[in-house]
């Protein structure tokens, strides 16, 4: 199903309007490099009157019972599985991904919605005994305000899914600076919550200069949390300013994922887990897989798979039947590709498959396994986001985990083995947010979802994460 693509407003006070100067932004088609639609570009003046309205609409959602809260949310949901088809549609036409990745990520987005639904409901204070056998001591568990998040283009509707999903449940206000290269989809998102019956504010929309925007809202006074999905470069200053201002933040930075295959691993698994997560969303994830590590005994093996893997994808539309990778989501992506290679090639490392743009129309590039790399090569110091895979051998799993660790992310990892002993071993000695054995990644709204070091703190999944959007305080009441 393929439907017209929509010229997007923003969204204050419930209401969907066009910027006050009258400006906007092209969209584009990564897979035919057309303009597709319009985005409005938020100025000054719209960005008071949304944070206006975030501000009204705290006022009623944080007396609103989490009862009725949860109760929107899971109206929410269920509107955005009935609308599967026609937002998945939208989301391939301006993020590149294959319909079905978009298809499962909206479904996926429905059930973390339902998650922090319920989940709200169980935020809880505590009685504490007190010394004065007079006095009763209470631990109340309160909204923190207003949120402002910042979310990325890879996953339009997830990503913002995780963050508006915590803060709806503990009754905050939610402003979105979503990504002008994708926003229909995050649009239709909370076109959801208001068809829903939220009040008005409680949910907000706004797009422009990402610099702008961050800088001015984020120092504004009725923010009181900020969340960001992106690169480390960009939060680490978005960090600095809400520490500026002493906002709550929340931070969900890049990653360079290793994978680990242990001596006792099986190959064909290790390939086909990894290899899809490798190549999900054209690599153009967070957590995407980008620096195997294999076991000198079993790299021919799992080089020959691996390519095998690779040639059997299907590039193409992502709308177009049996598409299995998509185009990058803008040329950009496609300039690092081809940086990203030359550098190996300079290096002397071998290009098992792929390594260049395919065709003239759009931003394709072939899924690239690249082998025998050294460690100051590029592509095992900085993320590639795209469909690049490094390829390294090791003779110790110690010196397997000490290249994992080796640089400055810790996001997420993968590892195969057959070993409990080697499970324990890489469990407490990788250093990452996420580890995942065994299989491709899992995550679900009721695990954590974060990283550590350079990767962002904080983290988006899990009973954890309601806990960045409540302020906790402590009420000590004598003798009435």
């Amino acid at each position: 199903m393929s439907v017209s693509y929509p010229n997007v407003q923003l969204l204050i006070a419930n209401n969907w309007v066009d910027a006050a100067s009258g400006k906007h932004i092209d969209v584009r088609n990564p897979a035919t490099g057309q303009v597709i639609g319009t985005v409005a570009h938020a100025g000054i003046a719209d960005l008071d009157l949304a944070l206006a309205a975030a501000q009204k609409g705290f006022e009623v959602w944080r007396d609103t019972s989490v009862y009725e809260r949860a109760a929107v949310m899971r109206r929410a949901a269920a509107l955005l599985r009935e609308r599967v088809e026609e937002i998945a549609s939208v989301l391939t036409q301006e993020n590149g991904k294959p319909l079905a990745e978009a298809r499962v990520e909206i479904n996926a987005g429905a059930d973390i919605i339902d998650w922090f639904a319920d989940e709200g409901r169980r935020v809880y204070g505590r009685i504490v005994p007190g010394r004065n056998v007079a006095a009763q001591q209470m631990v109340i568990k309160e909204p923190v305000g207003p949120v402002a998040a910042f979310t990325p283009w890879n996953f339009p509707v997830n990503q913002i899914v995780r963050k508006i999903g915590a803060a709806l449940a503990t009754g905050c206000s939610f402003l979105c600076k979503a990504p002008e290269e994708t926003p229909a989809s995050p649009a239709a998102l909370l076109r959801c919550f208001v068809d829903a019956g939220i009040p008005a504010g409680v949910v907000g929309l706004v797009f422009g200069d990402p610099a702008e925007i961050s800088s001015y809202v984020i120092a504004h006074p009725v923010i009181r949390k900020v969340t960001f999905t992106g690169s480390t470069v960009v939060g680490k200053q978005l960090a600095a300013l809400a520490g500026q201002h002493m906002k709550r933040a929340t931070m969900e930075l890049g990653g360079h994922a290793p994978v680990i295959i242990a001596e006792d691993a099986d190959v064909a698994l290790a390939v086909k887990a990894a290899g899809a997560a490798k190549f999900r969303n054209a690599g153009q994830v967070c957590i995407s897989p980008t620096r195997f590590l294999v076991h000198s005994s079993l790299v021919g093996e799992f080089n020959q798979a691996f390519v095998q893997y690779a040639q059997s994808l299907k590039l193409g539309d992502g709308l177009a039947e049996g598409t299995s990778l998509g185009p990058l989501a803008n040329p950009r992506r496609v300039t690092a590709m081809q940086q990203v290679v030359a550098d190996a090639r300079q290096r002397g490392a071998e290009i098992l498959t792929g390594g260049e743009r395919v065709g003239e129309t759009g931003n394709f590039f072939a899924p690239t396994l690249i082998a025998n790399l050294e460690t100051d090569a590029d592509l095992f110091n900085q993320e590639p986001f795209g469909p690049i895979a490094g390829i390294r051998a090791f003779d110790r799993l110690e010196e397997a985990i000490a290249e994992a660790n080796r640089l400055p992310y810790g996001l997420a990892a993968y590892a195969f083995t057959r070993s409990f002993k080697n499970v324990q071993l890489l469990s407490s000695r990788v250093e990452t947010g996420m580890l995942w054995i065994n299989q491709p990644a899992t995550p679900s709204a009721e695990l954590p979802f974060g990283g550590i070091k350079d990767s962002g703190y904080g983290t988006e999944g899990g009973p954890e994460a309601l806990e960045a959007y409540l302020n906790t305080k402590a009420v000590s009441v004598v003798g009435i």
